[in-house]
């Protein structure tokens, strides 16, 4: 059975479910897929950015979080949405765009970029400044995140837009960002009493700045349960071994745990994450890398389709792109040249997902869904290519064009997510 959620997060985020996901990227066909499982599902969906992602100099999508924000309700403008049914979430929110500048400095764009969040109607807010900036230590006392995660929210309770106050999750012991890249028997679990701690640092910090009432909307404390995923492996989720973290919960009254880089854990592991207390299971590099498996399955029918009229296949297209500007995966994969291009393609970390938006990555996903158009994709075809749809396609759940069997390669990821999160 499911542990029973503080009312605040049952009524801002789970809709009484027992757990919800959140959906972190910005790639529109994904937001696409999650609007449209979400409609189906009749409940809300979270759709989370990130500093790195998001921030008021664009980050690397090129998008401020009033951009953001007209983006997503653009997508559920068109598939019938209700935006207020949509929670915009920030996700490490904090000095990590700018750590190598002087503490000062990078605090200062940290607070600039909170207020846009805020002022932008971001309702989820993860306050995350556990790194050390120039001249520091890489790890920084409780004392000193707290004070500067406190003084983030004082500027994001100021700014807030008309409407519901912001919800906060704080802590930092979190998975690296699109995957780990060290040796992943290595995983360390957040220790009880370090999770302790943290929630402890920040209801002081917050009460020395006055900030009763939004210390009262602090929710979720983010903490390592014991998931990962590298390049092509992933760590699974095991209850026993999170026994003394799952108990240290019951101490902290009113918050409940947000699992980081939950992509690929098996739903068996899901399920026994939202059982034991990880209400919000986070996801990004999953959808984006099952997207890409359909992207690819596709082109490969459009071969099959048209051997006549041959064109530049997807997979060259975005290898040409990605060693155009190597930067999204340089310092992320290893090996000879065979291998770090089977990275580039292939990999968990899904490193690919940053080139995705690229005018020219862009042009030729609709050169791929013009060339196969509305065609009814043959069966045959649906399974040589997109085998893990076939059963959907045959039993009439899922239509069998090019669009259509993207969106559900997306929604199949979702959906054991949606499962777990309903605690059945």
């Amino acid at each position: 059975m499911s542990r029973a959620l503080p009312s605040l997060v049952r009524e801002r985020l789970t809709d009484d479910a027992a757990g919800v996901t959140s959906v972190c990227t910005a790639h529109p066909l994904v937001i696409e897929a999650a609007l449209l499982q979400g409609a189906r599902e009749g409940r809300r969906v979270l759709i989370e950015a990130s500093c790195n992602q998001v921030n008021q100099d664009g980050g690397y999508t090129g998008m401020t979080p009033a951009d953001f924000r007209a983006f997503v309700e653009t997508i559920a403008a068109r598939v019938g949405f209700d935006p207020s049914r949509i929670v915009l979430g920030g996700d490490h929110l904090g000095p990590s765009p700018w750590k190598h500048l002087p503490s000062e400095d990078a605090m200062r764009r940290a607070r600039t970029m909170i207020d846009a969040y805020a002022r932008s109607g971001f309702t989820k807010l993860h306050l995350d400044t556990s790194m050390g900036c120039a001249g520091e230590s890489s790890a920084l006392s409780h004392e000193v995140v707290a004070e500067r995660a406190a003084s983030l929210a004082e500027v994001a309770e100021a700014a807030r837009a008309d409407g519901q106050a912001p919800v906060y999750v704080i802590g930092t012991e979190v998975p690296t960002p699109g995957g780990a890249q060290h040796a992943l028997d290595s995983l360390v679990l957040t220790r009880p009493e370090a999770a302790f701690r943290t929630v402890e640092a920040h209801r002081e910090a917050f009460r020395a700045k006055g900030l009763e009432d939004a210390l009262a909307r602090a929710i979720g404390v983010v903490v390592q349960p014991g998931v990962e995923f590298g390049n092509d492996d992933v760590v699974v989720y095991r209850p026993d071994e999170a026994r003394d973290l799952v108990a240290s919960l019951s101490g902290m009254p009113g918050f409940v745990f947000e699992a980081h880089s939950t992509d690929y854990q098996p739903a068996a592991a899901l399920d026994a994450l939202v059982r034991d207390g990880f209400a919000i299971l986070k996801v990004g590099p999953w959808l984006t890398f099952a997207l890409r498996e359909a992207l690819y399955g596709l082109d490969a029918i459009a071969q099959t389709l048209s051997p006549s009229a041959p064109e530049e296949g997807l997979p060259a297209i975005m290898e040409a792109l990605m060693l155009e500007a190597p930067e999204h995966w340089r310092a992320h994969y290893r090996g000879s040249a065979d291998e770090t291009r089977l990275q580039r393609h292939f990999s968990f970390s899904d490193r690919i997902r940053y080139y995705w938006t690229r005018p020219k990555a862009q042009a030729a996903v609709e050169r791929l869904f013009a060339r196969i158009g509305e065609r009814i994709i043959p069966e045959p075809l649906v399974g040589q290519y997109l085998g893990a749809l076939a059963p959907a396609v045959a039993d009439g759940a899922v239509p069998a064009r090019a669009r259509d069997l993207a969106i559900a390669a997306v929604q199949r990821v979702l959906t054991v997510y949606d499962e777990a999160c309903r605690g059945d």
